[in-house]
């Protein structure tokens, strides 16, 4: 089961048309789900124990109109509608026990004004449990038939990299396979021997190695490799802009690993210009 997150924004709109789609290229249900969320009304001396009839009401024709769009975008998909109690960014968590991918947008409506990632976005693709797609609100022309993945030396790539694979599988894309490294610091000393060729290769071999069983299982998959010299943001970035998906891995590290996202998984969901897949090792 695909779920997705709706309040009624713009990017929310985008993500529920995004999720739709996916509902029918995996063929699987899709959940819509509003968060109604009366923490706002327990501030101060005298909290209000009712939700008051004006934020049910809100959110009842929220979920309508996200309904609508999806009967009117994929009617075959099997779709319901929830209204849960609770905070967007915990509700949504706790729903990652039933689904196969959650879809947020990247910022809704009680976001700052030119941020490009709210704070749900960002905490749901922290902590939850399954792979989370957070969608931007602009809409792009054409499908470019390709979806990028991002790899790097670590066996914790490897739930991404299954992720992409199959997106691309579904879609009948190609799959860009990005390896972004940069210099070792001592490279830049004149003193030290240093075959950049050499380097370069390894480089390559590396992705080959991690690739080779992926390929076995997804002959029907056009594969592109990329190896730039570059900082990882810098190059997923510049990727992403004629991509339909990017997807990357979020390596939790460390007693904190579980509450943050690496530099880089946070630099991509702030400037790629597609829909971002954060796959959790």
């Amino acid at each position: 089961m695909i779920i997705v997150g709706v309040d009624g924004s713009v990017t929310s709109r985008a993500a529920v048309e995004w999720a739709a789609n996916d509902a029918l290229r995996m063929r699987v249900p899709l959940r819509i789900v509003h968060a109604v969320d009366r923490s706002w009304y327990q501030v101060g001396r005298f909290p209000i124990d009712d939700v008051p009839d004006t934020l049910l009401r809100e959110g009842r024709r929220i979920l309508r109109e996200a309904l609508a769009l999806v009967h009117e975008r994929q009617p075959s998909v099997e779709v319901t509608t929830q209204d849960v109690e609770g905070t967007p960014a915990v509700v949504l968590c706790d729903q990652a026990k039933d689904a196969t991918e959650i879809v947020v947008g990247s910022r809704g409506l009680g976001g700052f004004a030119g941020a490009l990632l709210g704070s749900v976005s960002t905490q749901v693709a922290v902590q939850a449990r399954c792979p989370v797609v957070v969608v931007r609100g602009e809409r792009r022309p054409v499908p470019y038939g390709e979806v990028v993945v991002g790899v790097d030396d670590s066996a914790e790539c490897e739930p991404a990299l299954a992720c992409a694979f199959e997106q691309a599988k579904l879609r009948g894309a190609a799959l860009r396979v990005v390896h972004a490294w940069q210099l070792p610091v001592h490279a830049y000393a004149p003193e030290v021997a240093y075959d950049m060729d050499e380097i370069r290769a390894a480089q390559h071999q590396g992705v080959r190695d991690r690739l080779a069983a992926f390929r076995k299982d997804y002959p029907q998959v056009e594969v592109i490799e990329h190896v730039p010299v570059a900082h990882p943001v810098a190059a997923l970035t510049e990727a992403s802009g004629r991509a339909d998906l990017l997807v990357m891995g979020s390596h939790g590290r460390g007693p904190l690993g579980s509450a943050l996202l690496g530099s880089v998984s946070r630099g991509v969901l702030h400037h790629a210009n597609c829909p971002v897949a954060v796959v959790r090792a």
